[in-house]
């Protein structure tokens, strides 16, 4: 696996104004030297445009938590990829499991929205993860891999589409995959995209799922993974920015 690791913090529906410029002042403040790791923060719509500002030049890049597969027009309430390339946003997050358990979100949707963002400019990191049941019956690749293969289809590029595997039964739990079935997973992950034609050295497939800072450095550790999509931990600065450092040990071992 070759590139750059990605530590990226997903806000969802948390934060107001102030509680916002306190965290992202914190991080830009301390985030440290280099630009060997990717960090992206993606807040709730409702904040993009003032963290957009805060980010201005400060090598920290903005990100969304989603997006409309329609560039403009009557869809009351829904967000477009250029209206989020216009706030500066870099990465919009797709298909995260709240959005496919919550907002009936399909494989097609997602891949819909991957294509318009991609268009755009827009990196998109595309969840895909398995329950507790099908991980118990023995289907978590075949799941997995259906999800991969009709939401990123073909038109993958290593380039601007990142792979977030993030079991469905560790997010927000506080439970996290054992590190040999995350290795597995994102291994399985890999073949899947390789096999559709994608570049295997050069995608980046990051994991999600309770990563917080006293697990993310041997969750990070792991060969196959990328970087992380953090949740909780996203909303305390002190957290993430242990979990960016783990990142950044990683690549000078």
């Amino acid at each position: 696996m070759e590139g750059r690791l990605l530590i990226a913090g997903n806000w969802k529906m948390n934060l107001i104004t102030e509680t916002a410029n306190r965290l992202v002042s914190d991080l830009v403040k301390n985030q440290g030297d280099g630009d060997d790791v990717d960090i992206v923060v993606c807040p709730p719509t409702t904040l993009l445009a003032s963290v957009s500002v805060m980010l201005k030049d400060t090598g920290i890049i903005l990100g969304a938590q989603n997006c409309y597969h329609e560039d403009h027009g009557a869809f009351t309430g829904e967000i477009s990829a250029p209206m989020l390339h216009d706030l500066n946003c870099g990465y919009v997050i797709l298909g995260h499991s709240e959005r496919r358990s919550l907002f009936g979100e399909s494989n097609e949707d997602i891949r819909k929205k991957m294509e318009a963002a991609n268009a755009i400019g827009l990196r998109t990191i595309i969840c895909v993860g398995e329950s507790i049941g099908e991980r118990k019956d023995g289907r978590a690749k075949r799941v997995v891999e259906e999800q991969i293969r009709e939401s990123v289809g073909t038109t993958m590029n290593h380039d601007n589409c990142i792979i977030a595997y993030e079991p469905l039964w560790a997010i927000g739990t506080g439970e996290t995959a054992a590190l040999g079935d995350i290795g597995d997973m994102h291994a399985h992950i890999r073949s899947v995209l390789v096999d559709q034609g994608a570049d295997g050295n050069k995608i980046r497939i990051i994991y999600g799922g309770s990563v917080k800072a006293d697990n993310a450095e041997e969750i990070i550790s792991v060969a196959e993974v990328s970087g992380a999509l953090v949740g909780g931990a996203s909303l305390i600065s002190k957290d993430f920015l242990s979990i960016i450092s783990a990142a950044r040990r990683r690549l000078s071992a």
